[in-house]
């Protein structure tokens, strides 16, 4: 049934005391996320606050950009993982990383080096200008290798907004979808608010992430959503108990 009718809800609102979250940038320093531990501290709480229970973080990695290797990341998170206990915050935070699918990638996931965000679920992005000329051979590959691909922010890939042939064949590929929830109050522009309602309405995606990097993506969780019916949101968002710690 649609919520044509009723008041549409800010969307801290949709956010439930149990979410985790499996697509964020709050370890200090490693990428164009938190700068200082400070920052992860306060983007943390702040997120805790609205209902975030557990935290998957995943900082890029993108060859010649942000060079975070496996043993980095991970050595990234011990320090702060200290930190946050220090500050009397235990809940659940552990890292893996967004991956560009480039040349590195393929080099990492056929060494098996990968973070993954639970078992065999990885994260992977795209450049926004164009996807990577061999995408469906390194999609082809990875599943080869034992893992799933985890799209993030499908919806903001606008060389594919005007075909949405092109996300039935992603999902035929065997990519899972992750919205990420800001798109949804329109924090990427009112283009790719549409899209996301879209994939929403189709039943395309499979999780949420917050994609927090700073203080503006946490205040924006004050705005309403754009979205004709939010059920499908809440059930996308329901999705990521899959990923809650063991």
């Amino acid at each position: 049934m649609f919520n044509l009718f009723k008041s549409k809800p800010a969307l801290k609102d949709l956010i439930p005391d149990n979410y985790v979250d499996i697509h964020s940038h709050l370890l200090p320093g490693i990428d164009d996320g938190a700068r200082t531990f400070k920052d992860t501290l306060r983007l943390t709480q702040a997120l805790m606050d609205l209902g975030f229970s557990e935290f998957i973080t995943t900082p890029h990695s993108i060859q010649h950009v942000w060079d975070n290797s496996t043993s980095d990341i991970k050595k990234s998170e011990t320090s702060t993982l200290l930190e946050l206990e220090k500050n009397k915050i235990t809940v659940p935070f552990r890292a893996a990383s967004e991956y560009m699918m480039d040349d590195q990638f393929v080099k990492l996931f056929k060494e098996g080096d990968l973070l993954t965000l639970k078992k065999k679920h990885v994260l992977v992005e795209m450049s926004y200008i164009n996807p990577p000329i061999q995408l469906y051979t390194i999609l082809f590959d990875l599943q080869v290798a034992g893992y799933i691909p985890v799209l993030a922010h499908p919806e903001r890939y606008i060389f594919y907004n005007q075909n949405f042939e092109h996300y039935q064949k992603l999902k035929n590929a065997g990519c899972l979808f992750q919205l990420n929830l800001l798109s949804v109050v329109g924090y990427y522009g009112e283009g790719i608010a549409n899209i996301a309602d879209k994939l929403l309405q189709k039943g395309m995606y499979d999780f949420t992430g917050s994609d927090v990097h700073h203080d503006k993506h946490v205040a924006s969780f004050n705005e309403k959503i754009k979205l004709k019916d939010w059920m499908p949101l809440k059930e996308a968002i329901s999705n990521n108990q899959y990923f809650k710690k063991d």
